[in-house]
């Protein structure tokens, strides 16, 4: 599986940005996709995930603002992101989860500013 993302950038606060990520290769079974994302410092952490079903999962700090979408004719995940604040700055890695494996794509620079 491999993943392109796109769609980070430099945002003021209150602003918005939408990444996407799109999925080629065996991309048959993807039981998932979702994104997250590693501050300086910090830990990877999930931001939202998208089941095969529809089914969807937020980080507690993104409810609300955030919005997981998938188009699955066109293999890709979205990442709407409303009201962002200084402290969503980060990496975000795009993530398929397919038959018990984790496949990352390469990460995507969004810097919010204060």
């Amino acid at each position: 599986v491999q993943l392109q993302a796109c769609g980070g950038g430099l945002v003021q606060a209150g602003g918005s940005l939408r990444l996407s990520c799109a999925a080629s290769g065996s991309i048959v079974a993807i039981d998932a996709m979702g994104w997250y994302r590693q501050a300086p410092g910090n830990q990877r952490e999930l931001v939202a995930t998208i089941t095969s079903g529809g089914t969807t999962n937020y980080a507690n700090s993104v409810k609300g603002r955030f919005t997981i979408s998938r188009d699955t004719t066109k293999n890709t995940v979205y990442l709407q992101m409303n009201s962002l604040k200084p402290e969503d700055t980060a990496i975000y890695y795009c993530n398929v989860y397919r038959i018990r494996n984790n496949y990352w794509g390469q990460g995507t620079q969004v810097t919010v500013s204060s």
